[in-house]
Formats: structure tokens, C-alpha cells, sequence
């Protein structure tokens, strides 16, 4: 019998198995589907460890275990990653002062592309050549895209400023 051979007739007989298994244990089927796919994908790799008869249900019931157990230590881990970094980011983050917010309202007025081309150039710190390699284009097409979205955000900046004067006299 090749190893296929085997392979399939292990994954024929205990499939059903394993898939129950998983489901009582995960939360959705594409959980479900991630646990039988990585015990399988085990056997598949060690197909000669794989014992015979019945004894290959319980060894792939210990993978599948081990399966689990991995990924839930790794679902904490990445659960304790995701609140100490929000806690960082919530320290570190500055006030910002009320006279931004008409250069906030402004920015977010623009087309998405000029945003990102004035985010890369301003807020990463990238040149030209940079923003091309990021943006898939020349770096002629990235100059000529920055000096754009400058162009349209400081006429989004001179309207904010006329509304502001124009609500205060008023």
C-alpha cells in the first residue's frame, strides 16, 4: 500500500470522527475546518507514525488536541498583544488641540488616493521615489499625484477657513 493509499483510507475511516471532534470544540466551522485540515495535513506528513486499525483514531484524536491547544494559546496570546498595544497606543496617543479639527475636516474631504499620497509623504516620511514603490507608479506620477492633493488640500483649508470666518461674523 503506498502512503496515499493509506493516507486516504486513514482520512476515509476517521474523518467523520475528527470532524465531530472539532466541532464540539470550536466556536465556527471555519474553526472546525482549520482544526481537521491541520490534523490531516499532520497524518499526511507523518503517515508512517500513524498507527493501524483503532489506534489511528486516538492518535489523530491527540493531534487534533494538540491542534487546539495551539491555537488557543495562540488566540490569548494574540488577545493579550491586542489590549497591551490599544493600552500603548491610548498612552502615547496626543491631544489634539480643537484648532486641528478644521485641518481634520479638511483632509477627510479629499478623494481617498490624495489622502494616502499626503499621508505617505507627511505622516511616513517618504519621498517621492518612496511613495511610488508603495503606490505601484513612477516617481514623476508620484510627484505629480502629491502636488495635486497639496493643491486640493490647501483649497480645502481656504474653504474651511471662509466658513469658520463666515459662522463667526455671524
Amino acid at each position: 500500500m503506498t502512503h496515499r493509499d493509506r493516507f486516504e483510507a486513514v482520512y476515509d475511516a476517521y474523518y467523520p470522527a475528527i470532524h465531530q471532534y472539532a466541532a464540539r470544540r470550536t466556536r465556527s466551522p471555519d474553526d472546525t475546518a482549520d482544526v481537521i485540515s491541520e490534523t490531516f495535513l499532520t497524518a499526511w506528513r507523518r503517515i508512517d507514525d500513524v498507527p493501524d486499525g483503532e489506534e489511528a483514531l486516538l492518535w489523530l484524536y491527540g493531534v487534533a488536541r494538540r491542534v487546539l491547544a495551539n491555537r488557543q494559546r495562540g488566540d490569548l496570546r494574540r488577545a493579550v498583544l491586542a489590549e497591551r498595544l490599544r493600552t500603548e497606543l491610548a498612552a502615547g496617543r496626543p491631544a489634539e488641540p480643537a484648532d486641528l479639527e478644521h485641518v481634520r475636516a479638511a483632509f477627510h474631504g479629499l478623494p481617498e488616493r490624495d489622502r494616502e499620497v499626503l499621508a505617505l509623504a507627511c505622516w511616513e516620511d517618504l519621498t517621492s521615489e518612496r511613495i511610488a514603490k508603495v503606490m505601484g507608479c513612477t516617481a514623476v506620477a508620484a510627484r505629480s499625484r502629491l502636488h495635486r492633493a497639496r493643491k486640493r488640500l490647501a483649497a480645502a483649508l481656504a474653504r474651511q477657513a471662509s466658513l469658520t470666518i463666515a459662522m463667526e461674523e455671524a
